[in-house]
C-alpha cells in the first residue's frame, strides 16, 4: 500500500496516512497561528508597555501602535527624559493559543460576573436547543415534500419553482417579521433556523431521490406496487442511506445560521455570550466560544457518522469515506 502515490485519484488511504492528513489538517492551522503570536517578527503591529516611562497617558500592559510607540520615545530622547520600555505584542483581538486554552477551561469555572449573563454551558446548551427544533421541524416537512418531489414530476413542478426562487431571499430578512409574529423570546430564532434550511432540504433530497435507479421503479409498478407501497417499499429504502448523509451535511447548515438566528429580539445562548465577551474585550473568551461551536458540531458529525456505518453496514464505499 506504500507504494500508491498519494494522490492517485479515487483511490483509498492507508490508515496510516488518513490520520496523518487528519492531524495534520489541524495542526497547520494552529502552528501558523503559534507562529503569528510567539514571533515578533512576524506580524506584531503593538508594543505592550512594560515600563511607562515618562509619558503621561502611558500605562504597564496598555497595547499601542508601533509608530506611536516610537514617536513617544523620540520625544523622551529629545527631552532627556525617561525611555518607555515595551515588548512586541499582537493586537488585543487575536490572544495566542494558550490566552484560549485558558479560556477553555475558566469561562466553564468561571462566574458570570453580572446578574443578566449566564453560564457558558448554560448558553451553550440553549443554543443546542435552538438548532434542534428549528432543524427537526425543517425535516419533518422538508424530507417528505424533497421525496415526493424527487419521485413525481407533477408534485416537483408545483413546489420547486417557488422553492428555487425563495431560497435565495436571505433568512435573517425575516427576522422583524418572526418578531412580529412569534414574539422577542426563541420563536423567531427558531423560525430562522427552519427558514435557513427548509428550503435547502427539498432542493438536495429531492435531488437525491432522482438519483435512485428508475428500473427499480418501474420493476415495482410492473409487479402491481401502489403508491404508498412505492414510496415506503422501493423508493425510501433506496435512497436512505444518502438521505441520512444529506441530513447531517444539512444540520451544518442550521448552525451556520445560529450566530444571526439568535440576535434576533432578545439576545440568547453563545451568540450572547460571545457578544457579551467582545464587548469587555475579553477575546480569548471570544475564540473559546467560537471553537466550541466548531467542536460541537464535528463531534455531533462524528457521532452520527458513526451510527450511519451500523445502520447501514452494507455501505461500504460511505464507510471507506
Amino acid at each position: 500500500m506504500s507504494s500508491v502515490p498519494w494522490f492517485a485519484p479515487r483511490v483509498a488511504l492507508s490508515l496510516k496516512r488518513t490520520r496523518v492528513l487528519t492531524i495534520a489538517s489541524f495542526l497547520l492551522p494552529l502552528l501558523i497561528w503559534s507562529a503569528v503570536s510567539y514571533l515578533p517578527f512576524l506580524w506584531h503591529p503593538k508594543v505592550k508597555i512594560v515600563e511607562p516611562g515618562d509619558v503621561s497617558y502611558f500605562k504597564v500592559d496598555m497595547l499601542v501602535d508601533r509608530e506611536v510607540f516610537d514617536k513617544e520615545t523620540g520625544k523622551m530622547e529629545e527631552t532627556g527624559k525617561l525611555l518607555p520600555d515595551g515588548e512586541p505584542a499582537n493586537p488585543i483581538y487575536l490572544p495566542a493559543p494558550h490566552e484560549v486554552a485558558k479560556a477553555f477551561v475558566t469561562s466553564f469555572t468561571t462566574e458570570p460576573r453580572r446578574r443578566s449573563e449566564k453560564w457558558l454551558h448554560e448558553s451553550l446548551w440553549h443554543s443546542i436547543t435552538i438548532i434542534f427544533w428549528g432543524f427537526t421541524l425543517s425535516s419533518l416537512i422538508g424530507v417528505p415534500l424533497g421525496v415526493l418531489c424527487g419521485t413525481y414530476a407533477a408534485v416537483s413542478r408545483l413546489n420547486e419553482p417557488f422553492v428555487e426562487f425563495f431560497r435565495y431571499l436571505p433568512a435573517p430578512a425575516f427576522g422583524a417579521l418572526a418578531v412580529a409574529i412569534l414574539g422577542i423570546h426563541d420563536g423567531p430564532k427558531i423560525a430562522i433556523i427552519f427558514i435557513g434550511t427548509f428550503f435547502q432540504q427539498v432542493l438536495v433530497i429531492s435531488n437525491t431521490t432522482r438519483k435512485l435507479d428508475i428500473a427499480l421503479l418501474e420493476a415495482a409498478l410492473t409487479l402491481g406496487a401502489k403508491r404508498l407501497q412505492l414510496l415506503f417499499k422501493v423508493v425510501i429504502p433506496g435512497i436512505i442511506p444518502d438521505l441520512y448523509r444529506d441530513l447531517r451535511i444539512l444540520l451544518g447548515w442550521a448552525w451556520t445560521y445560529l450566530i444571526v438566528a439568535e440576535l434576533i429580539g432578545t439576545s440568547s445562548g453563545i451568540t450572547w455570550f460571545i457578544t457579551q465577551q467582545a464587548r469587555y474585550k475579553n477575546f480569548d473568551n471570544v475564540f473559546a466560544a467560537i471553537m466550541m461551536i466548531g467542536i460541537i458540531g464535528l463531534l455531533s458529525d462524528m457521532i452520527l457518522a458513526k451510527i450511519g456505518k451500523h445502520i447501514f453496514p452494507w455501505e461500504k464505499a460511505a464507510n471507506k469515506a
